[in-house]
């Protein structure tokens, strides 16, 4: 199903990665546990990071970039997903999330892996823990053309099912997870600045 003119007018507005990111920075938090499209996101205003994701990657691929989405895992944390493109060889990220710290990323990292160690240090959840583990390679999206993912009014939980299943490269060793400090409450307080309670993930007992 293609873009209606509507939708092709207000697209091409957002003629590069900053203002994908200032939009998605501009709408709503969907606390919800679903995954809709693009077209819903544009529609409802409102997105959750994987959602979030899948609107970043179609922007970006309206302009000329592939549609590729990376996963981020974490422990005692939800996951993130993050929308990836390359400028002169370098990656960035475009990315919604109810913490301030782990949206866009400006296309100068020469590795995948330290675009995601940039995230390291922000990646945080209530408690100040700091939650990231691992990171899958980008999964390009135009695999899923022919099921419409863009524009069609069914859930999207099957991306979700198939970059979870692909390997995912660990960030530190436990040793290192072990000597973990908590971020600071200056830098919690920071990362919060904004976020919709209801949206966020209520960690157990912090390891």
């Amino acid at each position: 199903m293609d873009w209606t003119k509507d939708e092709v007018r207000f697209l091409k507005t957002l003629n590069n990665p900053d203002k994908i990111q200032s939009f998605l920075d501009s709408i709503d938090y969907n606390p919800n546990y679903e995954c809709r499209s693009p077209r819903w996101v544009m529609k409802r205003h409102t997105a959750h990071c994987f959602e979030g994701a899948l609107f970043a990657a179609s922007g970006l691929q309206f302009i000329g970039y592939k549609p590729l989405i990376v996963d981020m895992r974490a422990v005692n944390d939800d996951d993130h997903v993050i929308a990836v493109f390359k400028v002169d060889g370098h990656w960035g990220a475009v990315a919604k999330s109810n913490f301030t710290s782990l949206r866009y990323r400006e296309p100068v990292y020469q590795t995948l892996r330290e675009m995601i160690m940039s995230y390291f240090d922000f990646f945080f959840n209530t408690d100040g823990y700091k939650s990231l583990r691992s990171y899958s390679l980008p999964f390009d999206l135009t695999a899923f053309e022919s099921r419409n993912w863009t524009t069609t009014d069914d859930d999207l939980e099957y991306i979700g099912d198939k970059i979870e299943s692909l390997h995912h490269f660990p960030v530190a060793s436990d040793k290192m997870i072990k000597k973990l400090y908590r971020a600071s409450d200056s830098m919690l307080k920071a990362g919060l600045l904004g976020s919709k309670p209801e949206g966020l993930f209520k960690p157990g007992k912090n390891k």
